[in-house]
């Protein structure tokens, strides 16, 4: 018994080193290497691109790119008053919240015209094909035909700022239609099955949304998130250089127009890196999206016991006096 217990604690061992290689090989080692194999193509490329009248490189090189930029990620909140620049994080924060703005309104309207576009096959007839059309209009003519609407509002009101609500017109116009597409995929992909008990049932029209179309249809609806935000990422830049203003779009901009190459490549890579950060935030949530949507009724039941204990304890001190009565009178007779 003792030497079966001690093969068997040797092969748990054995299989929990495996795995923590495994997981060091593939979230460590191997990313490690893709990043090095990228420096040496970013070192090479500099390299090639060396001038002997300049005695600089075109394409600059990792160290020069780091010396150059550094200034902007030595405070990225702060403005510096000195040599009048913003930091790196600011205008990635400016940026952030346009992708927002812009994202959350393509959001709200997507997801009911997904719905829509999905169950009637009238509405599918008549609007699908508009939407193939306007799907792959660029946000560099988007932009321009945002600007007319923004003219039309600041009309009435002249305190909007109109290059902001440009950029999240073209924010919204661009990044719609993943959400839209992918959400009516999904309520066409319901099983008829369901359907039809939903009609034996009498569901109403809540409920049927709420028990059946929306939980069949959140794996689409997320996959075109996932599409969308990264669109709207994407869109920003172009539009806030287009714009000119302010946000890593611009920043990215004016060292290209000014000639300092090296924060133009960090500001790229941040950009990058933002992105990719979005995504992983979203797969989280989309992982977790039957806890986030069921969090509604958990709160809700959980109102419901504390208002049933609080009831319970108000009705219990009428309730002893009668048991007390009874037990007397018993008693007497």
């Amino acid at each position: 018994m003792g030497t079966g217990r001690r093969v068997e604690h040797n092969i748990t061992i054995l299989m929990n080193t495996t795995k923590l290689n495994k997981m060091f090989v593939d979230n460590v080692a191997l990313p490690s290497i893709g990043i090095a194999v990228c420096l040496l193509l970013w070192c090479f490329l500099s390299w090639a691109t060396w001038d002997s009248s300049t005695s600089s490189s075109d394409f600059p090189s990792p160290i020069t790119t780091w010396n150059e930029s550094a200034k902007y990620f030595a405070s990225p909140f702060s403005h510096n008053d000195a040599e009048g620049f913003d930091g790196i994080g600011l205008e990635i924060w400016r940026s952030l919240k346009l992708v927002g703005m812009g994202y959350g309104m393509a959001i709200l309207a997507a997801v009911p015209i997904g719905f829509v576009l999905g169950g009637s096959y009238r509405f599918a007839r008549m609007f699908d094909p508009i939407f193939q059309i306007l799907r792959p209009i660029s946000p560099l003519a988007w932009f321009p035909l945002a600007g007319l609407i923004v003219i039309a509002i600041r009309r009435h009101n002249k305190e909007i700022d109109a290059t902001q609500l440009q950029c999240i017109f073209t924010i919204a116009m661009c990044s719609i239609w993943p959400t839209i597409l992918n959400t009516a995929v999904g309520v066409r992909a319901i099983p008829q099955d369901y359907l039809n008990v939903a009609k034996v049932l009498r569901l109403s029209s809540f409920k049927l949304f709420s028990r059946i179309l929306l939980p069949a249809t959140i794996p689409y609806m997320f996959t075109g998130f996932r599409l969308s935000l990264g669109i709207a990422w994407l869109v920003i830049v172009a539009a806030e250089m287009l714009s000119g203003k302010s946000g890593i779009g611009a920043f990215v901009n004016n060292q290209y127009q000014s000639g300092t190459y090296g924060p133009m490549i960090a500001a790229v890579i941040v950009i990058g890196l933002v992105g990719f950060v979005l995504d992983r935030l979203m797969n989280v949530i989309e992982k977790n999206s039957t806890w986030i949507l069921s969090c509604p009724s958990l709160v809700m039941r959980l109102m419901q016991k504390m208002r049933s204990r609080s009831s319970a304890a108000f009705s219990t001190p009428e309730s002893v006096p009668t048991l007390h009565h009874n037990e007397t009178s018993d008693a007497t007779a």
